[in-house]
């Protein structure tokens, strides 16, 4: 063996291609890990967007079929034939809550009846973690005794940081509350509703997303 010219690698060259392949190897995974990431943020606010959507068509088409049903017999209560919307709180975030008598009711099986009459809520619950809320949409007909406050829904939405409904009337003034029972309101809807619903953003928790909508409400009794 010539010791001039040797054939195999130094201690230094060793360790100088470790330290590069470490380097190559530390910037692949980054690169890696981070794509991932953006992929899982980017499919986490589509699910966002698109849950967000859903809810509020759900909320326009049911607030389009809104009324105030004509009272048939004296016996009939103010409860069977209201609009309440009433601005509440959790944990000091606005988590509104709304029933009023719509058209729109969702038959969901062929042996359902659809029914022509049914109470509408819209009412917020901690989910199980209690870090965000639950929006829930109950759809009671006119027949079916009224289930206990705060039951009977089905999840509209989840992740939800707040939910507020503001109200205008004839004159276009603003309320945050309404009910149609009340000396103020009695037996009115309002003319416009808008909805904001703030939902949870997992890249920045103190930046929610926030959606905005309103709806003209139809006029008169039904």
């Amino acid at each position: 063996m010539n010791p001039t010219n040797p054939k195999g690698f130094t201690l230094l060259e060793i360790l100088i291609a470790m330290f590069i392949f470490a380097v190559v190897l530390s910037t692949i995974y980054t690169s890696y890990t981070g794509t991932f990431r953006i992929v899982n943020e980017t499919e986490s606010q589509a699910d966002i967007y698109g849950m967000a959507r859903i809810a509020l068509e759900r909320m326009l088409e049911d607030l389009e079929s809104a009324y105030i049903p004509e009272k048939v017999e004296t016996s009939e209560s103010d409860e069977d034939s209201t609009f309440v919307g009433e601005d509440t709180e959790i944990k000091g975030r606005n988590v509104d809550s709304l029933r009023f008598i719509s058209r729109a009711h969702l038959v969901f099986s062929e042996q359902e009846q659809a029914s022509g009459t049914v109470e509408i809520a819209y009412y917020v619950q901690e989910d199980d973690e209690g870090e965000s809320f639950v929006l829930y949409r109950r759809d009671r007909p006119a027949f079916q005794e009224k289930p206990e406050e705060g039951t009977g829904g089905l999840v509209l939405c989840d992740s939800l940081v707040s939910v507020s409904f503001t109200y205008y009337d004839d004159e276009g003034e603003v309320h945050e509350n309404w009910d149609s029972t009340s000396d103020e309101f009695k037996d009115k809807i309002p003319k416009m509703v808008s909805i904001k619903l703030e939902l949870e953003n997992s890249a920045d928790r103190e930046r929610p997303f926030s959606f905005m909508t309103s709806v003209a409400l139809p006029l008169g009794k039904g």
